[in-house]
């Protein structure tokens, strides 16, 4: 069909951070030299961006930047694409909640939609920003090849989304730091797009905890 639409979305998890392993969220904790290392590496090979748009916060935007002026691509910084907020939890390892709240962590990880991090960011909420972000470029963008750099818990949530999964999914799915997702968004004149999961690398040599966000 010649007038059907290709959209080619790359979601790209940030690299390691300082503080190690803990719920990041929403604090702005700056990406490790060895992070940005292994994000330029899983790009080797690949190419062919139009725009990079970036999370603001900066274990994401660090490397974004360094792209865009590398490849002379335009930059957008999405506040929408930030990671989901943890609330109390904020800046505690994963080890730290399970000894404090244990049982409260154990029913968020089973139940999210049900579920909340006392005074953190609702599962509800944040799935409406971050496929809010998906439809806006989407309608602007139809046709491009974009980069997304982003969070575990946004590239989470785009898999659950896209692939019609339940909410209950989005601590099923690994999505290591520096982690790539692509999707292929199909669209025809007057029709909804159709996504198509094209890649996923969610392995991590040695693991990945996946309370690190």
């Amino acid at each position: 069909m010649a007038d059907l639409r290709v959209t080619t979305f790359d979601l790209l998890r940030h690299g390691r951070c300082e503080g190690g392993e803990m719920f990041r969220g929403s604090t702005d904790v700056a990406l490790l030299d060895s992070g940005l290392e292994a994000m330029a590496g899983a790009l080797s090979g690949l190419g062919g961006w139009q725009r990079i748009v970036s999370s603001p916060m900066r274990r994401c935007l660090r490397f974004a930047r360094q792209q865009a002026t590398t490849l002379g691509l335009p930059l957008t910084v999405e506040p929408d694409l930030r990671e989901i907020h943890f609330g109390d939890w904020e800046g505690q390892t994963h080890a730290e909640v399970a000894r404090q709240h244990g049982d409260l962590l154990a029913r968020f990880w089973q139940d999210p939609e049900q579920v909340t991090p006392p005074n953190g960011e609702s599962i509800q909420h944040f799935r409406q920003r971050v496929t809010g972000v998906l439809e806006r470029l989407q309608r602007g963008h139809a046709g491009e090849h974009l980069l997304l750099v982003t969070h575990g818990a946004v590239i989470r949530l785009t898999l659950c989304h896209w692939l019609d999964l339940p909410l209950s999914a989005i601590s099923r799915v690994a999505v290591p730091y520096a982690g790539l997702t692509r999707f292929r968004t199909y669209q025809a004149p007057g029709q909804p797009p159709w996504p198509e999961l094209v890649l996923h690398r969610g392995e991590e040599r040695g693991g990945a905890q996946r309370g690190a966000r």
